[in-house]
């Protein structure tokens, strides 16, 4: 048998910096502060967009990153693609976000209420606390998980 070398692949995994946003505080201290970036992120959005917060230890916005952009009335979420910025960023924490443009009502759906479960519960494997999920809808009116007791905040 030759000895003919197997060639590895090296890759270089980075954040790729896309623009910025203005953002009023420089810390994240309750759903509304989310619910202004958000609709400041997504103004007149017309499907439905999942995004996700990057946070530092002290709630400080690292970033923010669109993890998928689905229709009028839903959006595929996997977990690995949440996450996936998180760890790239360093984040310590991350606040889920997304909007309902189909009449503006911002109140969970099963599934909405089902993949917050599931990101929690996947969170506590990389160490990246989810501290809440918002959804915003029309007029300023926005849902939090957290203010509603849907997620344990530490």
């Amino acid at each position: 048998m030759d000895n003919i070398p197997a060639w590895v692949t090296i890759y270089r995994i980075a954040l790729v910096r896309e623009g910025s946003l203005p953002c009023v505080e420089d810390r994240i201290h309750s759903a509304l502060t989310v619910s202004r970036l958000l609709q400041t992120y997504l103004p007149d959005a017309d499907r439905e967009h999942f995004v996700v917060l990057l946070l530092d230890q002290k709630h400080g916005v690292i970033g923010i990153n669109t993890v998928s952009v689905g229709s009028l009335t839903a959006s595929i979420v996997n977990p690995r693609e949440v996450f996936k910025p998180a760890i790239l960023a360093n984040a310590a924490a991350i606040i889920c976000g997304h909007n309902h443009p189909s009449g503006g009502d911002p109140h969970p759906s099963r599934e909405d209420r089902a993949i917050t479960t599931k990101l929690v519960e996947a969170g506590k494997l990389p160490g990246i606390d989810v501290l809440d999920h918002v959804i915003i809808g029309a007029e300023g009116r926005y849902f939090s998980f957290a203010d509603a007791g849907l997620i344990e905040t530490r």
